[in-house]
């Protein structure tokens, strides 16, 4: 019997913290976040974290766990995930992952073999030296001669998958595109329910545009200030993250607050998008339109029960 595993996923801002509240009180469920910035201590404003008092006694995993300075990736999120996973189930209750990384659900709900790609070698450390002194872009081409489909995923700025990419390549003669593309394919080992929540596009960004000013109104500034008090620099996987990489800009004299404020509701609104591009590639999703159901919560959540008992989704 596969055990079961219910996914709330969707664009930012669309709604999905309170939504899988509810979820988990109706289905006996505990929550991990599939999110690549809230797993970090003292990065709360920008991250849109949950607060304690949000929870209403449902236990989170992936939360506040890792230091700013720590690195945190697909491989370490799955390992932590699983683990938190297996501690549900010994409850006897329903891991319900939720958050907006779909390469992280999808590596979980895949059970995605990351294991021939994970020994950091001497020719890492090459790459690595070659993105310092010839930049972002000069590797993210170095990557489309080799692997057009990788590069056309892999955004330039993620320095860090465009060299595991590329690293991939010369360990086994084999595009990443490719292992990617077999492992997506293989049966997942859960008897899952993968929700997409989605709004329409003009509410979404109005949403982002409204998160973003409550952020600041709330000190997004003032934390990210902290964090460089602290010494994190934008080197840091965490520091690349939508919210602190343009106060950084800001505070470190690169553009105006206006000008930082302005480039990060535009990349918010950007990155909304291509999370809805990845759900639409992604099969067995059931998507969720808030408009289809006047937006009454209650509404979409009486439709996810019934279809996670129709699958035989229960704890």
């Amino acid at each position: 019997m596969k055990k079961p595993l219910i996914i709330l996923t969707g664009p930012t801002a669309v709604g999905k913290t309170k939504l899988s509240i509810s979820l988990a009180k109706a289905v006996n469920g505990e929550i991990i976040s599939a999110d690549s910035m809230q797993v970090y201590r003292h990065m709360d404003i920008g991250s849109a974290k949950i607060r304690p008092e949000e929870m209403e006694g449902i236990p989170h995993y992936l939360i506040d766990v890792l230091e700013p300075e720590e690195e945190f990736h697909v491989v370490r999120f799955q390992e932590m995930a699983k683990e938190a996973m297996n501690r549900i189930y010994a409850k006897g209750k329903i891991p319900i992952l939720t958050g907006g990384t779909g390469f992280y659900i999808q590596a979980i709900v895949k059970d995605i073999d990351f294991s021939e790609n994970t020994e950091a070698g001497p020719y890492r450390k090459e790459l690595e030296q070659q993105a310092l002194e010839k930049g972002a872009h000069w590797l993210h081409e170095a990557l489309r001669a080799v692997d057009p489909e990788s590069a056309q995923a892999i955004h330039e700025n993620n320095v860090k998958r465009v060299i595991r990419a590329l690293e991939y390549y010369r360990l086994t003669g084999e595009k990443i595109s490719i292992h990617n593309e077999r492992e997506a394919q293989k049966d997942s080992p859960y008897n899952f329910a993968y929700f997409v929540l989605n709004d329409n596009r003009e509410c979404l960004y109005a949403r982002i545009e409204q998160r973003i000013d409550e952020m600041l109104k709330d000190g997004l500034v003032k934390e990210v200030e902290a964090l460089r008090r602290r010494g994190c620099t934008r080197d840091l996987v965490s520091m690349q993250g939508l919210g602190y990489k343009e106060i950084l800009a800001y505070l470190e004299g690169d553009c105006s607050l206006e000008e930082a404020v302005y480039i990060l509701k535009r990349d918010t609104r950007h990155f909304a998008k291509r999370q809805i591009t990845w759900f639409k590639r992604e099969k067995d999703v059931i998507w969720l339109n808030k408009p289809d159901f006047e937006y009454k919560e209650e509404r979409i959540l009486e439709s996810m029960l019934t279809l996670c008992k129709e699958r035989g989704i229960q704890s």
